[in-house]
């Protein structure tokens, strides 16, 4: 019965592992050039470390993931292979999270984690400086943050294209960004 119930969660352990996988490696498809857009949008890519502190709350829990089940293997009496493999799995999950990400920002949506979000479908408080910005996702509360990694420049170049976005006032920015040229 254990090693059932043990093959199940790692089949979605692992089906969840390759669906990130797959989906980072789709960012790369669908964010293929980098830098301003002449809609007014724009593409950015992150670094490693950047990545890091966007993620550090999500490699703490894959950490506490790794650790739990040795402490309820031997009382369940799951044999202990499973146990590793679930660990490889979430080991190379949170190897992707420390991945560099593509990010992209148009007038229609947000492009993160190989995902297009629009933009009526999230809410922020603003940036205020800092490694990283942080959306919410409507009707999750603080459940489901959206952080954007990258440099502090990007960053501020990404939250003054939110601005805009969320006051309505995107023609107003590309008119700015095009004076600006």
């Amino acid at each position: 019965m254990q090693s059932q119930i043990a093959m199940i969660v790692i089949g979605l352990i692992a089906c969840i592992v390759l669906f990130d996988g797959w989906k980072l490696r789709r960012a790369h498809l669908d964010i293929p050039n980098l830098g301003k857009f002449t809609t007014g949008g724009m593409a950015w890519k992150s670094r490693a470390s950047q990545e890091l502190v966007r993620n550090v709350t999500m490699l703490g829990a894959i950490v506490v993931m790794i650790a739990a089940p040795w402490f309820l293997a031997e009382r369940s009496g799951t044999p202990t292979h499973w146990v590793i493999i679930f660990d490889v799995l979430l080991v190379i999950h949170g190897c992707w999270l420390i991945l560099p990400k593509r990010y992209a920002i148009t007038k229609d949506a947000l492009w993160v984690d190989g995902f297009s979000v629009d933009w009526n479908r999230l809410w922020w408080t603003g940036y205020s400086g800092g490694s990283s910005i942080t959306l919410q996702r409507k009707g999750w509360w603080r459940l489901a943050p959206l952080p954007l990694g990258g440099s502090e420049e990007d960053l501020a170049a990404a939250a003054l294209r939110i601005d805009s976005i969320m006051a309505n006032e995107w023609e107003t920015l590309r008119e700015l960004l095009r004076e600006e040229e």
